[in-house]
């Protein structure tokens, strides 16, 4: 006996079974409100995704190092001596690790743009025009009555033709 093929969709489950060979199809519709007594409310393979978790607790961590950050930066020393907080970094690196994350940013986007300028071949370089791919036209098409013309190949236009069409026609 075959096995009944079945769908998936977070809606409904439909079920097709190959037995039947008439023009009627079996579909059967699950409630997607009807839950199973995990506990919880959700099945073994359904939870919260991993990345989802990671985002999660990377933001949590984001915001209390933040706090922990500025407590330590604004709240002055005698503050933190009568909370029982004596052992902190100095507060030269409450404006200098920003400072030097700003200024590797800017160095490193100037570093990017040099770096494209570099690698990009001068505007009268002819490699800007031709590389290994170009394919030029063929000329040995058939010459065929009316519309009966085949579709020419695939190839690359001459920067003549494109300067014909482009400037010649305006005069």
């Amino acid at each position: 006996m075959e096995e009944p093929r079945s769908v998936n969709s977070p809606r409904r489950i439909l079920s097709f079974s190959k037995r039947r060979r008439t023009a009627t199809a079996s579909v059967s519709f699950v409630d997607p409100n009807e839950r199973t007594n995990s506990g919880f409310g959700v099945s073994g393979k359904h939870g919260p995704k991993l990345s989802e978790v990671y985002g999660f607790v990377g933001s949590i961590t984001t915001v209390v190092a933040t706090a922990i950050f500025l407590v330590w930066a604004y709240i002055p020393e005698p503050w933190l001596h009568s909370v029982g907080i004596f052992y902190y970094p100095s507060r030269y690196w409450a404006l200098a690790v920003p400072t030097y994350a700003m200024v590797i940013i800017v160095l490193a986007i100037g570093f990017y743009i040099g770096l494209n300028f570099i690698s990009t071949p001068p505007p009268t370089s002819l490699t800007t025009i031709f590389d290994e791919f170009s394919r030029e036209p063929s000329s040995s098409l058939s010459l065929m009555d009316g519309d009966e013309q085949p579709i020419e190949p695939i190839s690359d236009l001459g920067i003549n033709k494109i300067n014909h069409l482009m400037f010649d026609d305006a005069n």
